[in-house]
């Protein structure tokens, strides 16, 4: 990101690793639509910013403390690596640690991963090792998408046999519908009109889609559920509309997990009296990705159980010479796009 709007290549010194950190040479990354939340001015200017915070890769170099990891060793880095020492962090927001949303750095306070080579703090306790069993294109998706979407339906505690609308099938709803049917869901409905994320929401569990072209959601919702509503709504787009659909979909006592990101606009509003004038016992949840070792490998053990495929998301691939083609195409979500995997 040169500024906001104009994005492309450049060059950079290769980073070294203080005492604590690790230097990655990149092989697979992602691209997020949180990138194009940034270039476009989501959390204000940056400057010759490097973009990118889904990659794995090999450890090329580690600094003199740092003692689970070696060079050559093939690693996942969490898209949010906290500094772990900080209250925020210890108190169990470690996503936060230093300010809201302090734990992510990569793209927003510090350089990101599109690059051959990437910085890691406290690489001990913000790497894990890839299993032999699991590609590099499938552990790539811990990263975010996974950690994302399965908080998503973590913090909506989804009961076993419960009922679960999630608004929006891009990659981070497609990941809470699998973490809903992980949960043991009884009912899942997904929320999308794109015919290839319908196909895939069923593919990860959703037993409805719900098009909100075609149909009212709300109304929709409702009937499926017997008038009732649901015991969790995950909203995963970012937009008012279905943040506020959410919540009136939601049961008395049920939870609204929001894990979509709102780019723009000053407030989200809160609908009155589907809230119960504040009082209906809807507990809204936010929460940004997980960071930290122990969570990554939880994700891992999920992949190399083969309990979700992840790749099924990858719409795209492109060396990383085509890194602007590559974005150009999911900013502007061209070509019936869900993920794009860049290849170095």
């Amino acid at each position: 990101m040169r500024r906001i709007g104009e994005v492309g290549f450049m060059d950079k010194p290769v980073p070294r690793p203080g005492p604590n950190d690790a230097i990655v040479r990149t092989t697979k990354a992602l691209v997020c639509t949180s990138d194009s939340h940034t270039v476009h001015g989501g959390i204000g200017p940056r400057e010759n910013l490097t973009l990118g915070h889904e990659a794995v890769g090999v450890v090329a170099e580690v600094g003199g403390e740092v003692r689970e990891f070696r060079p050559g060793d093939r690693v996942l880095v969490g898209a949010i690596t906290p500094d772990w020492g900080d209250p925020a962090a210890q108190a169990g927001h470690a996503s936060q640690s230093g300010a809201p949303l302090g734990g992510w750095k990569f793209s927003n306070t510090k350089d990101g991963v599109f690059a051959e080579h990437f910085h890691v703090n406290e690489a001990d306790a913000n790497m894990a090792k890839i299993p032999d069993g699991v590609s590099d294109e499938a552990a790539v998706y811990c990263a975010d998408m996974l950690s994302t979407g399965f908080m998503g339906a973590e913090h909506g505690k989804v009961p076993i046999g419960g009922t679960v609308a999630v608004f929006a099938q891009g990659p981070v709803g497609l990941m809470a519908t699998a973490g809903a049917r992980l949960r043991g869901a009884g009912l899942i409905i997904g929320v999308e009109t794109a015919g290839r994320r319908q196909r895939l929401a069923r593919d990860y569990g959703a037993d409805e889609i719900v098009d909100f072209a075609k149909d009212d959601p709300v109304g929709r919702i409702l009937d499926l559920t017997g008038g009732e509503g649901v015991d969790t709504a995950i909203e995963a787009l970012g937009a008012e509309a279905s943040f506020q659909a959410a919540v009136k979909v939601t049961k008395p006592g049920g939870t609204i997990s929001n894990v979509g990101y709102f780019g723009e606009g000053e407030y989200v509003r809160i609908p009155r009296v589907e809230w119960g004038v504040g009082m209906a016992d809807k507990t809204i949840a936010t929460g940004l990705c997980p960071g930290g070792r122990l969570r990554l490998e939880r994700l891992l053990r999920v992949l190399e159980g083969k309990r979700v495929d992840p790749t099924f998301m990858t719409s795209h691939t492109f060396a990383f010479e085509e890194m602007e083609r590559a974005f150009d195409i999911a900013d502007r979500k061209l070509d019936d796009v869900v993920k794009v995997l860049v290849s170095f």
